[in-house]
């Protein structure tokens, strides 16, 4: 086995000619097919980051499922997309954790009158049952309400080795540590457990398909060292905010300046994808909401060696672009695949996805 060196990461390389020529070919198709990932998992159909979620991204073709992970009052991981689990648990119908609600500031915003997950032990958030986030927009969604638990981390890593045998496919994993600043700013730091689990788990390699994502730099960074050949993706907010570890440090550093030729090349250093909102992409008129010419993005990404994963295709109106939008109702579906297909046309190597069958039609021509 030879090591191979790139900027900042060290991967492994078999020396067997044969099977590396074999690859080879595989690899250029893999290439030109742009890589699915079921965001929260199916997150248009099923309350997010639930099994029910999880399992129905992979059976709609979902190449990966993403669990956001954050920390208990014990030190455990569960996925859930934020801390403040007021809007995606029935933790408000407890009378008994009434005296929790509370207000904090994490990466400079408000969560105002809610309850997060650092205050719970495990065993307590294990009496909450998930909700749909966004019932005025995915009302059907709301029937799925109070069925589901909110999973531990090695929950979710143990439902995909199972969705894995049930499909006849290695359904990837692609988790996303939210807040590590915040988080370690309370004891309650998410690399340890996060490199503890993997590690046990064995999913230290590139084959074993876990790819892991942060809006933050410097734990990136310290993943690279410490995982160095599982792929890592930064994560680009608005382009006028800071990582919460630059904002933590007093930095200046924005997603605007990362998003830049010279920013993703700093990137390229550490991690292996970038992904930025769909409007570093394809921008839109912010009168009309219709779009406007691409940028350079897809293009200066993958000269700086990175690939490009663009968030979060949705399928109602409300989510797409003005001259995809049919009708006049925000939440019902416009021409999502329309939009798919233009990202795809540009090169792009994958998306986050609330609706992975409808990324898979658009993909496969389905």
């Amino acid at each position: 086995m030879s090591i191979i060196r790139r900027p900042g990461r060290l991967v492994a390389a078999a020396s067997a000619v044969l099977a590396l020529a074999g690859a080879v070919s595989a690899t250029a198709e893999a290439a030109t097919t742009p890589t699915i990932y079921g965001h929260r998992g199916a997150a248009g159909y099923r309350p997010e980051h639930t099994f029910g979620s999880y399992r129905l991204a992979a059976r709609m073709g979902a190449d990966y499922i993403e669990p956001d992970l954050v920390s208990t009052k014990d030190h455990v991981l569960v996925a859930r997309h934020e801390p403040a689990i007021g809007g995606t648990t029935d933790v408000a119908d407890h009378p008994e954790f009434a005296d929790r609600r509370t207000t904090k500031v994490i990466d400079g915003d408000t969560f105002a009158n809610d309850w997060f997950t650092e205050d719970f032990t495990l065993a307590e958030l294990k009496t909450l049952r998930a909700k749909e986030r966004l019932p005025d927009v995915r009302q059907r969604n709301t029937i799925y309400n109070g069925r589901y638990q909110v999973p531990t981390f090695q929950e979710v890593i143990d439902l995909r080795n199972r969705l894995s045998k049930e499909l006849h496919r290695k359904i990837g994993i692609i988790p996303e540590l939210k807040h590590s600043t915040y988080f370690r700013s309370i004891g309650l730091p998410l690399e340890e457990p996060f490199v503890r689990t993997v590690r046990r788990n064995k999913l230290t390699t590139a084959a074993a398909k876990m790819t892991v994502q942060s809006f933050e730099i410097s734990n990136l960074k310290l993943l690279n060292r410490r995982l160095p050949r599982v792929p890592l993706v930064q994560l680009l907010d608005a382009p006028d905010r800071k990582p919460g570890d630059v904002l933590a440090a007093g930095g200046t550093t924005t997603y605007g300046d990362m998003a830049t030729p010279a920013g993703l090349r700093a990137i390229r250093q550490y991690a292996d994808v970038a992904s930025p909102s769909k409007n570093y992409i394809i921008p839109r008129d912010p009168v009309t909401g219709a779009s406007l010419p691409p940028t350079s993005f897809i293009d200066d990404a993958h000269a700086a060696k990175l690939k490009v994963v663009a968030y979060t295709f949705r399928n109602e109106n409300q989510f797409l672009p003005a001259e995809l939008r049919l009708g006049d109702d925000p939440n019902a579906y416009g021409n999502a695949i329309a939009e798919y297909q233009q990202f795809f046309a540009l090169g792009i190597d994958g998306v986050f996805s609330d609706n992975p069958d409808t990324a898979k039609a658009a993909r496969d021509d389905e």
